[in-house]
């Protein structure tokens, strides 16, 4: 199934049902979950299609050898990509609407809340230990130039 003619079958029938579903999610005919949803549709729908045309090529040429499988390929495609958006487009719908999706979404936003929270503590303390850092050297500094000034007024005639 994943080879030749219907592979290719597959990945046409797919990229161009999503590029269309792309365009309408960027120009705000669509939004994300229904993105989603299609995107789940358009990939189970080019699966349907590669099974479609080896099926039908195979039920085609056995009723009829050459015209019938192609004619079997043809139907077994529009057959699969249908059954195929049908299926992955209610899975998708089923999952997105779960209660699953949204605990989850709920989960990572306090995830990120708090990962966002210790990211500013952070910030703060590093901000703190810099000034103290600074403050010290300058002190060190003030000290070490005093010292050498003393040193050279001593030394110096």
């Amino acid at each position: 199934m994943l080879q030749g003619g219907s592979l290719l079958g597959g990945i046409v029938s797919g990229s161009i049902t999503q590029l269309k579903d792309t365009i309408s999610l960027r120009k705000g005919q669509m939004n994300k979950k229904e993105f989603a949803v299609q995107t789940a549709g358009n990939v189970t729908g080019a699966i349907g299609v590669m099974a479609g045309i080896e099926y039908g090529a195979i039920v085609g040429t056995s009723i009829m050898p050459g015209v019938g499988t192609v004619i079997g390929s043809v139907i077994g495609a529009v057959v699969g990509n249908k059954m195929g958006q049908t299926i992955g487009t209610k899975a998708g719908s089923s999952l997105m609407n779960s209660n699953i999706i949204s605990n989850i979404s709920q989960a990572a936003a306090k995830v990120t809340d708090a990962v966002s929270d210790s990211a500013a503590k952070m910030t703060e303390v590093v901000s703190e230990s810099a000034a103290k850092v600074t403050e010290a050297v300058s002190e060190t500094a003030s000290k070490v130039t005093e010292v050498v000034t003393e040193s050279t007024a001593a030394v110096s005639p």
